[in-house]
């Protein structure tokens, strides 16, 4: 099992209140048992990830979202995980907590504030992927892995990051780490979003079409307008269930059964 130390958390940050309210405040990160860098003014998630790469040394990166929060025990169990992942792919190079299987379907378990509700199917263990969502993504440095820093903004490079892998032959993979993603509401998907998804849809044209966990990226790229479309008919109901996100995530985690995952990291 990798030691505590191999670890580091690396979150991109522009709002310092969402951060202390959410993964800072997580418990691991709040008592000192994992190392939080934080990377802040980057033109784009993967130029952040990059500098908290050059940044740090631990072997075990995990990219996180400012509004994740991290269930007590998270760290315990990810070590578990990542043991039995190394059981399976000992040169695996890229994990997350929710992804998008070969077969279509999502695992995790993940708490969607935005979805009020625990997505993903939950798997007996390591299950490949095509995608992951950039909520938590674990990378192995000795895998050499890095981002794409012609990709702009803050989207998809959870998928690019596992198509990468996958050119190289190195294994990706989802893995239950349950955790609360305490994402607001969004009524669409904008220009910032446009942006990296035609880019991805240029740029592993030969692979097409990749389910992601937001859409699908075929080469005619009409699911966008349609994703759209369909956002703008049903704005209210998905306003209306979205949770609020002022809510504590440690609340959040202990309605989900996520209030101590240390004694599942045990068995």
């Amino acid at each position: 099992m990798p030691e505590m130390e191999t670890f580091v958390v690396a979150a991109a940050s522009h709002d310092a209140a969402i951060l202390s309210a959410n993964l800072a405040r997580s418990p691991a990160i709040a008592e000192g048992r994992l190392a939080l860098h934080v990377e802040r003014g980057a033109p784009s998630a993967a130029v952040a990830y990059n500098r908290a790469l050059d940044a740090t040394a631990a072997g075990i990166v995990v990219f996180a979202h400012h509004d994740v929060y991290l269930p007590r025990g998270w760290e315990r169990l990810l070590a578990a995980r990542l043991a039995e992942l190394s059981a399976v792919d000992p040169g695996w190079a890229v994990a997350g907590a929710y992804g998008i299987g070969p077969d279509g379907a999502g695992y995790g378990p993940v708490w969607s504030t935005s979805l009020s509700q625990i997505v993903g199917r939950v798997a007996p263990g390591p299950v490949p992927v095509q995608s992951l969502d950039e909520c938590l993504i674990v990378l192995r440095r000795a895998a050499g892995l890095r981002f794409d820093e012609g990709l702009p903004g803050f989207h998809l490079y959870g998928t690019d990051i596992v198509q990468s892998a996958r050119a190289q032959r190195l294994g990706a993979w989802a893995l239950p780490l349950p955790l609360v993603h305490n994402d607001g509401f969004k009524d669409r998907l904008g220009a910032d979003f446009a942006a990296p998804f035609h880019r991805l849809r240029r740029k592993w044209r030969a692979v097409l079409p990749i389910r992601t966990p937001v859409i699908t990226i075929a080469w005619h790229g009409l699911h966008l307008a349609r994703a759209n479309w369909r956002a703008a008919r049903h704005r209210g109901l998905r306003r209306a269930m979205a949770a609020p996100t002022a809510t504590d995530p440690a609340i959040r985690a202990a309605r989900c059964g996520w209030a101590d995952l240390g004694p599942a990291a045990d068995a």
